[in-house]
């Protein structure tokens, strides 16, 4: 293995969420009386924290959201959560040769711990990760693209950067992994590959990811 880290995103890496999020959040904002499809909550949204959704908002509209935007949006997605959601095809696989050539590896995501651990339960990833391994743009200022994330979860895990990979399939992440000088391989299950520019490669099919982080 090339990588002394794998830092994996988690939202349409390791598990399937992002048409159910983005279908959801389009919904509830057009509900609040700020247009939104699902195209445009994947190109404004995806891969991004909470925080980035009410900057927007305020930005273009000069109005806030409801204080309670957050939990009322969590709320709908955990549980359409519970009925829907599925690990990524391929990624137990990846996760089990990680685990039995003793590579280190981590997730590190824009949703919050609640979401990801929510996620996990759900799809039986949890098993793969347990606190240490799990890091949330709420444990640093800044959420992707700000490199915070990344450097926060490489600091933790006591991996220098430049021995970091990091899986992603969002533009915002992969901007995040840029600026944390970390290799990024940009996976196109949900974003073309011209969406993921700037990437160290790009790869299509998460049960390849193993065998491509081998020289």
């Amino acid at each position: 293995m090339r990588y002394d880290l794998v830092i994996f995103d988690n939202d349409g890496v390791l598990v399937d969420s992002e048409p159910i999020s983005n279908r959801l959040l389009a919904g509830y904002l057009t509900e609040l009386g700020h247009p939104t499809s699902y195209e445009d909550s994947l190109r404004d949204y995806m891969g991004a924290a909470m925080h980035r959704v009410h900057d927007l908002v305020l930005e273009r509209t000069g109005r806030r959201l409801p204080g309670d935007f957050d939990d009322v949006f969590h709320g709908r997605v955990f549980a359409a959560f519970a009925r829907e959601l599925e690990p990524v095809p391929g990624a137990v696989e990846v996760l089990e040769k990680l685990a039995a050539d003793g590579v280190a590896y981590c997730v590190a995501s824009s949703g919050s711990h609640e979401r990801i651990r929510v996620g996990h339960r759900k799809t039986g990833l949890d098993r793969w990760f347990d606190d240490g391994r799990i890091f949330s743009s709420q444990d640093v200022g800044r959420g992707k693209p700000a490199p915070d994330l990344f450097l926060y979860a490489a600091e933790r895990m006591g991996v220098a950067p430049a021995r970091c990979v990091v899986v992603e399939d969002s533009p915002l992440g992969v901007q995040a992994a840029v600026a944390a000088g970390m290799d990024v391989y940009g996976f196109t299950g949900m974003t073309p590959a011209a969406g993921l520019a700037g990437a160290t490669r790009l790869f299509g099919d998460m049960g390849d990811l193993a065998d491509l982080l081998v020289p």
